[in-house]
């Protein structure tokens, strides 16, 4: 192939012009170039094709070519730009502004903000323009809200109010109001900004408040530092003031007082004079000024305070004096039913007087006192009968009424008391009684009394802590002691002097007996004690006859003593037979001596004596005897889950009955139980079965060869065991988780007792036989004796113990009296046939009571008991018939029947009295004395000076009746205007008294106007100057109770004086006339509390009023001014104090404050009305 020469030359050039780019293809801050660049230069002509990098895009391909060297562009304008996202999208209620960048294109970044009153939701408020287009979602803007709104307190809300818990949105507004008695303290209405909170705070509803007022001449309660809408202050005024408006109280009303408390200056009105009247209508007088007075009368059966028929009315500074013008007067004249003096005394309204009814009689409700009230006397001056008692009426033995009062109404009571060494019936030394219906409640008694005795080694039978006159006590001796006279038991009686004697007890001892040479005794004493045993054995092989040991007990030794035989003993045929009883074992033909036969009883005896005998040398020792008991056995007690296998009642003494458990039960104790003198022997118990303890095996059990192979035993198991060094076997069974008998190889040792004693006046039960321990025997005592302290003897810890006694039966002395009953003789020598004296009752004995007439018995019979009388039988009274007629009088209500003690009251017809007692008492089928009525009518009606009788006269007056008097003219009633009939006696004296004025009293240089010779109380005078004399005081005079009031005086004119001058806290002793005459002298005087300086008076001289004093102001300490600086007064609880110019007044602190100013202070002086207060803090 041929080449043009210009291609060639070409190439050549190429080849020797091109140079190799020495970098890779640069990196650009928006192009990503493509492939792998890792080689040191590139040839010429080497394209790298570039890629925008995220965010970023362009049209066509970037590429760059490696030329001469370098990398150059291929299409320079193709350049990567940022990638579009377009708008980012608009929010409500919102807005946005590019934040980043100028177009929405990568990179870009847009921030939104919410309108006013708008937030946005959530805390990203912005979007990115990114590789994916804007990040985010567009944000949203909600209305801005505000917490919710509560009522203030004491208010509410009125507009705007939402749900408790509901928000409130932007713009909205809240108002308030305030509850009646209270304001608003801040805001009316707040509103919900735009930042989410309200444009203010909430405001208070504040009380509303009145400062305390200032009254002046007055004051005010209660007091306080401040008040509270609706409170109330009363507030008086000081002497000569009153409240402006009416009523004296005012109310906190928004800030001020309505209506306003002010006091102002009190003239006085129109008098109204309750039971009386003014005497003219002087009705242009009123209203009148301080010091004018006026006279006035009260009506019939009053008058004024000082106990006339009239008197004057005076205008003060606080009103008219006497505040009650006319007062009721009572007249004590006459007390029916009661103690009268006969003389008529005057009393004024308000005052009392003290009386005496007649015994039986009272004022009502027990009173014992007349007021005098305005509608006369308070209750009625008359005494109604009631029931009383009196002390006459009873007697106290051994004692006395401890109270001074005669006379007892009903269901009063009143204290008794004994004297020293007697006591009441309960033990008491002071008792009660009552004045009931039908008397005293009971009779006082006192009787003779004995403290409990102190016994020496002794016991008291009783539990009393006091006894009566005549009263015994028992007592006993501790085992081993007796008393001097060798008993074991007495008794003392409570006497005049106190107890007969001392309970004291003494060691018994029994000296040893004289022993015979032939017997040994041990042990070897001198001495024994009660209880102490003496055992014997025959010397010489000798045989012993008799008990082989004798016992020491109060009485001595017991069995006697035995002896010893030398030769033979004999034996003895078969035993003999037994009334009632038989011998317990087969009969033989013959015993020796020493053998024992037992005896028991046939069914329903009782075995007395001991059961066994022995043969002793040929002969029985004493037979026991059975006797019938006759007491019974009642109702078979009941078994917990068990019952009675048969029973036939009734059971007698030895009936047995069995028992048996409930299913599921078993049965632990003896299957039966016994009828033992009128008493069941003791229950067995029935358990639940699965509930049984089981048995622990004992260590015996496995000793000694025992085969153990079990460590617990079952309820009823029998286990058979060995002792060490014993052959025989022994045999316990388990009883409910208990060993019975006890498991035990040690010996028990059972102590025998010696033969029974033959206790003194016991039946003979002489034997020799000895008893084992727990064995009984039943003692029968001797005919007129009875046993005490058990009925058996017991051998335990080998000696008898519980040895009974057998003492005489008491006789008892003559029986005691009951009232209205008597004793009924003996009728026969059968019921009197244990006499042993006159005047002694035997043992047993029982008497017969019968009651007087009228009376009935509840139980007729006494016995007594050894020495001691049963209770006493009472006679009750038997009812009554109706009570008596009586002429000119009967009873009220009157019934068919009456209750022993009853009372019944009469009352007398018309014109008739009681005379006597006016009631009578139910007796027992008869009644007390009754009373009669007498005629109580008045005659001759009696004259009186000056008086007449109003109304017609009558011929005669029933009592109690009135008649009323009347005065003449100018004459004036004293006292009491009636008298009344009582009891066919006049009672009363009307007094008149001459009340006119004649010749009113002369006045120099002045003359009397229509001048009369005599007048009335009331009635006035008028005095008349002459020229040129002028007129000072009343231009009246008055007649006043008989007597004329001050007289005016007519003087020269000249030089008089006007008023006197007025001062500040204080005023002129007298009512200021318009004119004054010289030297004329007027008196001044301060308020309380205010201190007068300088001349208590001033004089009228040429025309002008001398220099007035003044009255320095009083210091008020009040409470709110020592609660502000935390003081009360020293001396006094006061809380207001009130105190004069010059006086000192001590503080303190209150509890729990301290001083606070110098000690010095606490001590101030009022000056001027001022106190300088200390402080505590």
């Amino acid at each position: 192939m041929r080449c043009p020469a210009k291609f060639v030359w070409l190439i050549l050039w190429t080849v020797c012009v091109a140079e190799d780019c020495r970098e890779p293809p640069p990196r650009k801050e928006t192009e990503i170039v493509s492939g792998s660049w890792t080689e040191q230069t590139y040839p010429e002509g080497t394209q790298a094709t570039y890629k925008c990098r995220p965010g970023y895009r362009t049209l066509g391909s970037i590429v760059m070519v490696c030329k001469d060297g370098k990398w150059v562009s291929l299409h320079p304008s193709r350049i990567c730009r940022k990638k579009p996202c377009g708008h980012p999208g608009d929010t409500s209620f919102g807005s946005f502004h590019l934040a980043v960048g100028t177009q929405f294109e990568y990179g870009a970044k847009v921030v939104y903000t919410c309108d006013e009153g708008y937030q946005m939701l959530g805390e990203i408020n912005f979007r990115e323009c990114d590789t994916n287009g804007w990040t985010n979602n567009i944000p949203l803007c909600e209305v801005v809200k505000c917490l919710p709104v509560t009522e203030p307190e004491n208010g509410r809300i009125v507009s705007g109010a939402l749900e408790p818990d509901q928000e409130y949105t932007y713009g909205q507004v809240v108002q308030f109001q305030c509850n009646a008695g209270y304001s608003l303290d801040g805001p009316k209405q707040i509103h919900c900004s735009a930042g989410g909170v309200w444009s203010g705070d909430k405001p208070k509803c504040v009380e509303i408040t009145c400062d305390p007022p200032h009254i002046p001449n007055g004051f005010y309660t209660p007091e306080s530092n401040r008040y509270r809408t609706g409170d109330r202050i009363t507030y008086h005024c000081k002497e000569g003031f009153y409240p402006e408006i009416q009523g004296n109280v005012a109310r906190c009303t928004g800030n001020h007082w309505s209506p306003a408390p002010r006091c102002t200056l009190k003239p006085c009105s129109r008098p109204v004079i309750k039971h009386g009247k003014l005497y003219y209508d002087y009705r242009g007088y009123f209203p009148a000024n301080v010091g004018q007075y006026f006279y006035y009368y009260c009506d019939h059966n009053f008058v004024t305070p000082s106990r006339r028929s009239g008197d004057y009315l005076t205008c003060k500074r606080n009103g008219w004096s006497a505040e009650v013008p006319c007062l009721r007067q009572c007249i004590f004249d006459y007390l029916e039913h009661g103690h009268n003096s006969y003389s008529a005394k005057k009393y004024l309204q308000g005052e009392t007087v003290r009386v005496q009814c007649y015994p039986g009689y009272s004022l009502p409700d027990n009173q014992d006192t007349l007021l005098c009230t305005e509608n006369g006397w308070s209750p009625p001056p008359k005494c109604i009968l009631v029931k009383t008692c009196a002390k006459s009426d009873i007697e106290i033995e051994n004692g006395f009424f401890s109270e001074n009062i005669f006379t007892y109404p009903l269901n009063k009571q009143t204290q008794y008391k004994c004297k020293p060494g007697y006591v009441t019936a309960d033990g008491a030394t002071s008792g009660l009684i009552t004045c009931l219906q039908s008397g005293w409640s009971a009779r006082p008694v006192c009787i003779k009394s004995c403290d409990a005795p102190v016994p020496e080694n002794a016991r008291i039978k009783s539990d009393g802590t006091w006894f009566k006159l005549n009263d015994t006590v028992d007592y006993e001796c501790q085992q081993g002691f007796e008393s001097r006279n060798g008993d074991t038991a007495g008794s003392i009686v409570c006497g005049e002097d106190g107890w007969s004697d001392k309970p004291a007890c003494y060691e018994r001892e029994c000296i040893t007996p004289g022993i015979k040479s032939y017997l040994d005794a041990e042990p070897k004493h001198n001495k024994f004690k009660v209880g102490g045993v003496l055992k014997f054995h025959c010397r010489e092989r000798r045989v012993m006859l008799g008990a082989d040991s004798v016992q020491c007990y109060h009485f001595g030794w017991s069995p006697n003593l035995p002896t010893c035989k030398a030769g033979q003993v004999k034996s003895c045929a078969p035993p003999p037979q037994l009334l009632n009883g038989e011998v317990k074992e087969t009969q033989k033909g013959e015993y020796q001596h020493s053998e024992v036969v037992e005896y028991v009883c046939n069914p329903r005896f009782l075995m007395k004596g001991s059961h066994k005998i022995q043969c002793v040398d040929g002969e029985w020792t004493t037979l026991p005897v059975c006797i019938e008991e006759e007491r019974t056995c009642g109702d078979i007690p009941d078994l917990d889950h068990g019952y009675v296998r048969h029973s036939a009642p009734p059971y007698h003494h030895g009936d047995s009955v069995e028992f048996g458990c409930n299913a599921s039960f078993s049965l632990v104790g003896p299957r039966s139980i016994t009828c033992i003198s009128g008493k069941w022997t003791q229950l067995p118990q029935c358990f639940a079965t699965d509930k049984l303890k089981k048995c622990k095996a004992s260590k015996i059990f496995a000793s000694e060869g025992n085969l153990l192979d079990k460590t617990e035993f079952d309820h009823n198991t029998n286990q058979s065991y060995k002792c060490r060094g014993k052959s025989e076997s022994k045999y316990s069974v388990c009883i409910n988780g208990v060993w019975d008998p006890r498991v035990s190889c040690k010996e028990e040792v059972l102590n025998s007792c010696p033969p029974p004693p033959q206790i003194p006046n016991a039946q003979d039960m002489t034997t020799t036989v000895n008893y084992k321990d727990g064995e009984k025997i039943s003692i029968l005592c001797q005919e007129n004796y009875i046993i005490q302290d058990g009925e058996e003897i017991v051998c335990k810890d080998g000696r008898w113990q519980s040895v009974p006694r057998c003492v005489e039966k008491i006789p008892c002395s003559e029986p005691p009296e009951i009232d209205h009953g008597t004793i009924q003789s003996p009728g026969s020598a059968e019921e009197r046939r244990e006499m042993f004296e006159p005047k002694k009752y035997a043992h047993g004995t029982r008497l017969s009571y019968t009651c007087e007439d009228g009376f009935e018995i509840s139980e007729k019979e006494i016995i007594c008991h050894m020495g001691k009388w049963s209770s006493l039988p009472q006679c009750v009274g038997r009812p009554c018939a109706p009570p008596p007629e009586i002429q000119n009088g009967a009873v009220a209500q009157e019934k068919d029947s009456y209750l022993y003690g009853e009372e019944v009251t009469y009352s007398c017809d018309e014109g008739f009295g009681i005379d006597g007692p006016a009631s009578i008492r139910c007796l027992g089928e008869k009644w007390s004395h009754p009373p009669e009525c007498i005629n109580t009518d008045c005659f001759d009606l009696p004259t009186f000076n000056d008086a007449v009788v109003i109304g017609p006269k009558k011929p005669s007056y029933k009592s109690g009746e009135q008649v009323t008097f009347k005065c003449l003219q100018y004459f004036q009633l004293e006292g009491p205007n009636t008298i009344r009939c009582i009891k066919s006696r006049w009672i009363g004296k009307p007094a008149c008294r001459d009340v006119s004025c004649v010749n009113p009293p002369s006045v120099e240089n002045a003359v009397i106007l229509d001048k009369r010779s005599r007048y009335q109380p009331g009635e006035r005078a008028r005095y008349e100057c002459i020229e040129p004399y002028a007129l000072y005081g009343d231009v009246e005079v008055m007649c006043f109770n008989g007597s004329w009031t001050k007289p005016p005086q007519c003087k020269d004119s000249k030089g008089k004086c006007g008023p006197p001058p007025p001062i500040d806290n204080g005023d002129t002793t007298s009512f200021p006339l318009p004119v004054y005459p010289p030297g004329t002298v007027v008196e001044y005087q301060c308020q309380s509390y205010y201190e007068l300086e300088g001349s208590s008076s001033i004089k009228c001289e040429n025309g002008q009023w001398s220099e007035p004093p003044k009255c320095l102001d009083a210091c008020v300490v009040s409470e709110e001014m020592m609660r502000k600086h935390n003081i009360e007064l020293k001396w006094r609880p006061d809380k207001k104090l009130y105190s004069r110019t010059d006086d000192t007044i001590e503080f303190r602190c209150r509890q729990g404050y301290y001083r606070r100013t110098p000690l010095h202070t606490f001590r101030a002086t009022c000056q001027q009305g001022k106190v300088a207060y200390p402080t505590c803090g």
